[in-house]
């Protein structure tokens, strides 16, 4: 268990490029009955961690080598987050395919179970690896690590991390990022600023995505950028449909900018 929001960690990581195996860990849980109460025990056939080091401490410190690491090379580390569905994913392969500022853009995907958004990225043309948390919620600044190693980011590189989709437990976790970009779709409503802050109190950038939405909902843009400037009053916004492609200059421009 990761000790700060409660997910399944280290147990159940895989860190892999499309197409490769990978190993799993065989798990089970068996209950017994005692006074009344059944008891749940987790098993895994590894090794036993013990945890005597404040999780967030040592995230903190892997995070700043990894920062370090990154000005070192020249690499700009963008990280994505977001709650499931906002249209990461769809973002990444629209901004793939239009980047033009010379050199790849080099991918992490995070995701709980599965290699699709992996596999989706990979056939728009960039370089990606896939962590899968399993029980986990968010990524860490270990799994970057490991990831970015794997990933042969070159010197002067962009590296863009798309998190576990989640409004709560990413906003924790500093990655070494150079930006913190979190999306948010016209479907969600004008509130989420108010309700997950620390999300967009972490974040330099607010992608709200499927414009393209807006006649068919009652989303007031104007009202949900006042809500998220109560919370980071530096926060800037980019609006725009990755579907469509409407208002994705803008996105282009401060990516390659």
């Amino acid at each position: 268990m990761c000790g700060t929001c409660g997910c399944g960690q280290p147990e159940g990581i895989r860190i892999s490029k499309p197409g490769e195996s990978s190993h799993h860990e065989h798990y089970h849980e068996h209950s017994h009955e005692h006074n009344g109460v059944i008891h749940t025990h987790d098993h895994v056939h590894s090794h036993e961690i013990s945890l005597e080091m404040d999780i967030m401490q040592k995230n903190s410190l892997l995070a700043e080598r990894n920062r370090g690491y990154f000005e070192a090379k020249g690499i700009t580390a963008i990280n994505l987050v977001s709650s499931p569905g906002s249209g990461k994913t769809t973002i990444l392969e629209r901004t793939v395919k239009e980047h033009k500022s010379g050199g790849k853009i080099f991918i992490i995907e995070g995701d709980q179970q599965t290699m699709l958004d992996a596999e989706r990225i990979e056939k728009a043309g960039a370089p990606v690896v896939q962590v899968n948390t399993g029980n986990g919620c968010h990524l860490d600044a270990q799994m970057i690590n490991a990831a970015v190693k794997k990933l042969e980011v070159p010197d002067g590189g962009l590296l863009m991390i798309e998190n576990v989709g989640n409004l709560v437990c990413p906003a924790l976790f500093d990655l070494g990022e150079s930006k913190r970009v979190v999306i948010l779709s016209v479907t969600e409503g004008v509130d989420k600023p108010l309700k997950y802050p620390n999300m967009f109190q972490t974040a330099h950038l607010c992608v709200v995505n499927k414009s393209d939405l807006i006649p068919y909902t009652d989303f007031d843009y104007e009202q949900f950028k006042e809500y998220a400037l109560r919370v980071n009053h530096h926060l800037q916004f980019i609006l725009l449909s990755a579907r469509t492609g409407e208002g994705f200059e803008k996105w282009m421009q401060w990516i390659e900018g």
